[in-house]
């Protein structure tokens, strides 16, 4: 920790010393997701199929892949039903901005920021200036600037900024190097103050009044919910395609289908910023997972375990669309490897999650973590097959996919594809954003993004279960230049 004054020379970096980690059972953590025990059932299991496909290489195959195929129509299904959902009866908490300032500042909370930042030199500036103009009294704001203390560069780009209101923080060096972490870390502080807590990654820009929007829906809402996510957006989406396709689906998560989930009283993975919780909260569920690298969505699942809410607050943090291919690639596989650990860290014990959820939210749960890098990667896998199947007409294929199965994957690319694509278009239109149409008629190509990046995640997953890929920011016009 580094007291920070007007002159660079006199804020000598503190540093504490390490603090204990918050306590999380090891069945929840993604620690030893594919290790010892986990392992061996999957070796088994792999043995086992490839033994009984070649024991009965007429049957087995089949079953596999009709079932395979099965799931595929029923998970694009519902992921479909959710936006359709969303568009028809949005479920939101919303609060004026006459009811948030009417709370008087002396009534406040103290509310802890927490600001994780990791070689970001480039637009840790842009991250002060959007918290700086969050309209909450000095005195009762703890803004907490993460810094590793190997991140030199990210510390000398600090030297010269006004940081009159914000408290850097330097974390020890120690593994996993994740942006759960450094939060953990940050939160342990033994004189950290705040009540309610949230986090703004390096790119964001929040709403001014977002903190007093959450304090004020909190004290209208019952005891039993312990977060509100804010709807997060990109400023930059109309920089290229790729950004187009990035706010499209970004628009659709947080405006449609997390609502409609909500609604529907399943699990709402939680996005990786401004989720909004009490700190209490926090502790009671055992903070975040530094071993997920998608801690947020996990929370998520360990708030409803432990029969805590979450809503969606209609307040929005604007963020920076990842405008590069290869970058893009880099963050989704990411992702997609944070919801396959998400998955199977839950799905340890089957059963208890069923009691304690549901059957309906645990299916949900599977299909909207697991099985979407999942199904991506198996895009490919089909997408090659008819490939192959149009070039030549392998008789091998013939064999491996039966009438039945013939007709659903038929079914699902014949029907499926148009459905979907005009589905977007819709969206694009309710969501007031009619100029992403030319995007959305060529999601297909942005699927073939999120096959590659499944593909990459799946095979991290394996080899490099815990390793942060940094995605690169400020790639674009920074947002104060775009007025």
């Amino acid at each position: 920790m580094a007291a920070m004054g007007e002159d660079h020379q006199h804020r000598p970096h503190l540093h504490l010393p390490h603090l204990p980690r918050p306590h999380l059972p090891p069945h929840l953590s993604a620690r030893t997701v594919l290790q010892g025990r986990s392992l061996k059932r999957l070796g088994v299991a792999a043995v086992l199929i490839a033994g009984l496909s070649v024991l009965a290489p007429g049957y087995l195959p089949v079953l596999l892949l009709t079932a395979t195929a099965l799931v595929y129509l029923v998970s694009t299904v519902d992921r479909n039903l959710l936006i359709l959902k969303g568009l028809r009866s949005p479920s939101f908490v919303t609060i004026s901005d006459e009811q948030a300032l009417s709370i008087p500042d002396d009534e406040l909370p103290v509310y802890t920021v927490l600001l994780p930042v990791y070689h970001e030199p480039k637009i840790v500036e842009d991250l002060i200036n959007g918290v700086c103009r969050l309209d909450y009294p000095s005195d009762r704001l703890e803004l907490l600037l993460l810094v590793e203390e190997d991140d030199t560069e990210t510390q000398n780009a600090l030297s010269s900024l006004p940081l009159e209101n914000i408290r850097i923080v330097l974390v020890p060096h120690s593994m996993p190097k994740t942006k759960p972490k450094a939060c953990n870390y940050g939160m342990l502080l033994p004189d950290r103050r705040g009540e309610l807590v949230t986090i703004y990654d390096a790119e964001d820009i929040p709403d001014p009044l977002q903190l007093r929007r959450a304090v004020a829906a909190f004290r209208n809402l019952p005891e039993d919910v312990g977060c509100l996510q804010a709807r997060l957006a990109y400023f930059n989406e109309r920089q290229n395609l790729l950004t187009r396709w990035f706010s499209l689906e970004y628009d659709q998560w947080f405006g449609l289908v997390l609502p409609a989930v909500e609604n529907a009283g399943c699990v709402v993975p939680l996005g990786g910023t401004s989720n909004h919780m009490p700190a209490r909260v926090w502790h009671a569920v055992g903070g975040w997972d530094e071993f997920n690298v998608t801690e947020d969505a996990d929370l998520g699942v360990r708030l409803a375990r432990h029969g805590y809410k979450t809503l969606i607050l209609d307040s929005t943090t604007l963020e920076e669309a990842n405008s590069d291919v290869v970058n893009w690639i880099r963050q989704r596989s990411r992702w997609y490897k944070g919801y396959l650990q998400t998955t199977f860290v839950h799905l340890r014990h089957p059963l208890q999650l069923r009691r304690e959820i549901g059957t309906v939210a645990l299916l949900r749960l599977v299909n909207m973590t697991g099985a979407i890098p999942i199904t991506s990667a198996l895009n490919l896998v089909f997408w090659s097959t008819m490939l192959i199947w149009i070039l030549g007409h392998p008789s091998m294929i013939s064999t491996l996919f039966p009438p039945f199965t013939y007709y659903i994957c038929l079914a699902t690319f014949i029907i499926g594809t148009p459905l979907f694509i005009f589905i977007e278009l819709i969206v694009a239109q309710v969501l007031g954003k009619p100029y992403l149409w030319w995007a959305a008629l060529l999601i297909p190509l942005y699927w073939f993004l999120q096959s590659v990046a499944a593909l990459k995640a799946i095979y991290q997953l394996i080899f490099r279960p815990f390793f942060w890929e940094k995605t690169v920011h400020g790639l674009a016009i920074p947002y104060s230049l775009q007025k």
